[in-house]
């Protein structure tokens, strides 16, 4: 099999320093926002004391479960023993652990008091799953950190296989928690559900891989090198596979609700009666984000044109964050249920859907996050040889060096 030579990107062009312009100022704008929000406190912000989680949670959760996804390539080849996929088993790594930094880094910062990490860190309750995650986290890094190490030494070469196998199901575990920490808020009615543990982990899948290939086309892009059709199509019938599986999870979690005579309310309010929230529910998350990159990849011909794979992970990513912001904020906008059967109504807003728009601030904080992860990414392929030299139709099936 022939052998693989992997490059660092040349990253002299105009271009290329654009992009790093225009990401370390999206980087500033979410350190300024993360500055003012402490200093002025959250009353800035449209979060309250009843929607806790706003808009950067939403883009540091995106960002946290794409990484997990983002992992599928190197999977794919060294747990599957898919040898086609083993020459972006590099770049697959890289963007796990740099879509990870983003959204902690957005995660800490939104902490209001970033300052009081520490205690976070030092003193663990492990009845609750935030502490489990700090485990999670920083052992996915170091795990991931682990399987590169073995892919770019080739003393270490023969390792790959069982850090691979590691890192894999480490991810899993991950991405579990994530949607538990959801998933185990029994107090809301939208989180509470086991639904939500395989769901993310299907998310995962579609959003991770939608960020991969859209990094992907640009790099070569960018190269001038040649990446051949059949690799493109490979990507491409994935990734449709994979928006299919999180949507099959998404009908599921509606019917397990609609089910429940309990959870009816719920269900009507996020399908048919909840505003915004069943307006980017429809138009985004099931429109954009599954309907049409469903039908641009799997119509005639389509996943041998570049521009439709492109627009296709575009749609799976907006899709995915109108996702995360339908169950983030409209679980928590939707009213809490303290009296089943009852009629509630008092001075405290009970029974009334919580108002909620996202500021400025939150806004830049989390695309803050994105550009952090983006950046280093860039800077990585840069300074090390993440990418093949050239991955044409013949070399799909190339063996790593």
């Amino acid at each position: 099999m022939t052998r693989v030579h992997y490059r660092e990107i040349e990253g002299r062009s105009h271009s290329y320093y654009a992009l790093l312009g225009v990401l370390g100022a999206l980087i500033l704008a979410g350190l300024g926002a993360a500055w003012t929000m402490e200093h002025q406190g959250h009353a800035i912000t449209g979060m309250s004391n009843r929607i806790v989680w706003g808009m950067p949670h939403v883009f540091a959760i995106f960002l946290i479960v794409a990484a997990s996804g983002a992992l599928n390539v190197a999977s794919v080849a060294s747990v599957f023993g898919r040898d086609a996929y083993k020459p972006l088993a590099r770049l697959s790594g890289l963007l796990a652990l740099t879509l990870l930094a983003g959204g902690l880094a957005v995660l800490v910062l939104d902490l209001g008091r970033p300052d009081r990490l520490v205690v976070a860190m030092t003193n663990y309750n492990f009845k609750s799953i935030f502490a489990w995650n700090i485990f999670l986290y920083t052992g996915f890094l170091a795990v991931v950190a682990v399987y590169l190490l073995t892919m770019f030494e080739r003393r270490m070469n023969g390792y790959s296989k069982r850090a691979g196998l590691l890192a894999f199901g480490w991810r899993l575990v991950l991405t579990t928690g994530t949607g538990s920490i959801f998933g185990f808020i029994v107090a809301r009615e939208a989180f509470n559900s086991a639904v939500l543990a395989p769901q993310f982990i299907a998310m995962s899948l579609a959003f991770g891989l939608a960020v991969f290939v859209l990094v992907l086309l640009a790099a070569y892009r960018g190269r001038g090198h040649s990446l051949g059709d059949g690799m493109l199509n490979r990507l491409g019938t994935l990734l449709g596979i994979f928006v299919a599986a999180a949507f099959f999870f998404v009908v599921i979690y509606y019917l397990t609700n609609l089910y429940s005579a309990r959870q009816q309310g719920m269900a009507r309010f996020f399908l048919l009666d909840g505003g915004i929230y069943t307006a980017l529910f429809w138009a985004g998350q099931v429109t954009v984000g599954t309907i049409a990159p469903l039908v641009l990849l799997f119509k005639s011909g389509a996943q041998r044109s570049r521009q439709v794979l492109t627009g296709a992970a575009v749609c799976v990513i907006a899709g995915g964050m109108a996702q995360l912001y339908v169950l983030i904020i409209g679980g928590q906008a939707f009213p809490q249920l303290i009296f089943p059967g009852k009629e509630v109504a008092s001075s405290f807003f009970d029974g009334v859907v919580a108002a909620y728009t996202p500021s400025l601030p939150e806004v830049a904080l989390g695309a803050g996050g994105a550009a952090l992860a983006l950046a280093l990414t860039a800077l990585a392929l840069k300074l090390l040889p993440f990418l093949p030299q050239r991955l044409a139709d013949g070399d799909a099936d190339a063996a790593p060096a």
